[in-house]
């Protein structure tokens, strides 16, 4: 997917963050994939560490359709590139900047999101064609320090803060300020044997701290 086509496909999302589901298992895929529809997050990211990641994937996409984009998480070589488009993944998300994992996502037509910390891995991963940037860890950046990189990266380029981000308003504005378009929302969000209604109260925190954002 061509970054353009990303960024608008983006900007179309109510609510741009992502759901990173690690250790989420097949069993409870379904029930805690409605939970996160029902609050209005539509992509959805299961890493590949997870029991059975690609099984969960799956029925996420079975039982999601075409409500939500679902993908994988730690995606560290081509092969696994393959596995996850094989098992109806259609986003690729790494914590690394790998133009090979970059290049065969490209290959496959989905959505490529690799982990960058500075200028040189940002600019290092667009030209290899990263659809948006996943900035991660966030805790070794700053909303100043994205904010600077902002300045001369293109300015259609999603990019997220991954990694201690809250469902506290102040934050998540401070982070929009420093040039962020978006989340990747983890172990606030979701802990492996969480119950569905923690989750979805967890996800509707997330979703009403962005409508104050945006108020």
């Amino acid at each position: 997917m061509d970054s353009f086509d990303f960024a608008t496909l983006w900007q179309k999302t109510p609510l741009p963050m992502i759901a990173i589901l690690r250790g989420l298992t097949p069993e409870d895929a379904p029930e805690i994939g409605d939970a996160l529809l029902e609050a209005g997050f539509t992509w959805l990211e299961v890493p590949l560490n997870s029991p059975r990641a690609l099984d969960s994937i799956t029925l996420l996409r079975e039982r999601a359709g075409a409500h939500a984009i679902v993908g994988a998480g730690t995606v560290l070589t081509p092969e696994q590139v393959d596995n996850v488009v094989e098992a109806g993944g259609q986003m690729i998300i790494s914590p690394n900047m790998n133009t090979s994992v970059i290049h065969r996502s490209r290959e496959r037509g989905v959505i490529s999101l690799p982990g960058v910390t500075t200028p040189s891995e940002a600019f290092m991963a667009l030209e290899a064609g990263a659809s948006g940037l996943k900035f991660y860890p966030a805790e070794m950046i700053s909303p100043e320090i994205l904010r600077a990189m902002c300045v001369v990266l293109p300015p259609h380029i999603v990019c997220m803060p991954v990694g201690g981000v809250s469902a506290e308003a102040q934050q998540l504005r401070r982070w929009c300020m420093g040039g962020a378009k978006g989340f990747g929302c983890g172990g606030g969000l979701y802990r492996a044997g969480v119950s569905r209604e923690q989750v979805l109260h967890n996800a509707q925190a997330y979703a009403q701290a962005w409508q104050q954002v945006n108020t």
